[in-house]
């Protein structure tokens, strides 16, 4: 049986408010920080780049930096060097290539040093008001254990995830799939017994 209609409903219930945590003011600002967010938390990212941004939140000014120095800033987000090498080269493409704009469709967003499929789907839905659901860590866990689309690829739940909710909600249902995996569906520890949709759950009828 599909409970997607309800398990929505429920979600939306849940999180009227479900917004990006990430911090930015610019399309740009949005896209330095979701190439930081890779296996990093967003609080964490919210104060590296509230130094970062206070100096270098432009493409114009990222480049004055060499990769030494912006490693130096985004050290604590992990993986620092591979992600500000892709931080300047995917600058550098957006003002020699895009006129000092990020591009706002996925297949120019992929163009982009360090931007795969999850981070071109929360420019694109976040920045531009596209349709597109990025599967990260919590949508792909809660995906699964909900039932609304199962897959052992981030790429098969998009899949299934795009199959089984109305384009028009993608966005919003991408956000309260994050915020149920942080507050009630966590990885380790889930709160089945608090959780309003474990009627609909295939995880906690199957423990």
């Amino acid at each position: 049986m599909d409970n997607t209609k309800e398990i929505l409903s429920g979600l939306a219930a849940l999180y009227p408010d479900a917004q990006p945590a990430l911090h930015f003011k610019t399309p740009y600002e949005l896209l330095v920080a979701v190439i930081l967010s890779a296996q990093c938390t967003d609080e964490r990212v919210n104060k590296v780049t509230a130094v970062l941004f206070a100096k270098y939140d432009t493409p114009e000014k990222m480049l004055t930096l060499t990769q030494e120095e912006l490693e130096k800033y985004i050290f604590s987000c992990g993986f620092y060097h591979n992600k500000a090498a892709h931080i300047l080269s995917a600058t550098h493409d957006i003002l020699n290539k895009f006129g000092g704009e990020v591009p706002s469709t996925l297949g120019e967003l992929k163009t982009l040093a360090g931007v795969g499929q999850k981070t071109a789907n929360v420019v694109y839905a976040v920045a531009f008001g596209g349709d597109a659901i990025a599967v990260d860590t919590h949508v792909f866990r809660v995906s699964n254990r909900l039932g609304i689309a199962e897959g052992n690829t981030p790429a098969k739940v998009e899949e299934g995830l795009c199959k089984a909710i109305p384009k028009e909600l993608w966005s919003k249902a991408h956000h309260y799939l994050i915020y149920h995996g942080r507050r009630v569906c966590h990885s380790q520890r889930p709160d089945c017994a608090g959780c309003t949709l474990k009627d609909y759950c295939k995880f906690f009828s199957n423990k």
